[in-house]
C-alpha cells in the first residue's frame, strides 16, 4: 500500500479528509467481509447512508464555519426595512389617500 500525505487548510478540509478515509475503510471491510454474490448489494446498501452522512456533516461543517466568520467581520449596514402599511377594510394594502 502506498502511503500518501494529505494537507487540510482548514478545519472543514480535515473533516472531510478524515470522514471521508474512515468511509472508505468501512467500505473496505465490508467488501472483504461480503459473500460471493452479495458484495455489491453489502457495500452501496452501506454506502448510501454513510455517503448522506459525511455530506450533512460537511455541510453543516461549512455553514458554521462560515457563520463563524461572519460573525466576526460583523454584519454589514445595511438601510432598516420599513414598515409594511396595514392592509385596508377588504384586506388589501391600503391606497394612497
Amino acid at each position: 500500500m502506498t502511503r500518501r500525505t494529505f494537507e487540510a487548510d482548514t478545519p472543514l478540509q480535515a473533516l472531510i479528509v478524515e470522514h471521508a478515509l474512515s468511509l472508505a475503510r468501512q467500505l473496505e471491510q465490508t467488501a472483504d467481509g461480503a459473500p460471493d454474490g452479495q458484495v455489491l448489494a453489502r457495500v452501496e446498501a452501506a454506502a448510501v447512508p454513510a455517503g448522506r452522512e459525511l455530506t450533512r456533516r460537511a455541510v453543516e461543517a461549512a455553514l458554521q464555519q462560515q457563520a463563524e466568520r461572519a460573525e466576526k467581520k460583523g454584519r454589514r449596514p445595511a438601510p432598516a426595512r420599513g414598515a409594511a402599511s396595514p392592509p385596508g377594510p377588504s384586506g388589501t394594502p391600503a391606497g394612497p389617500s
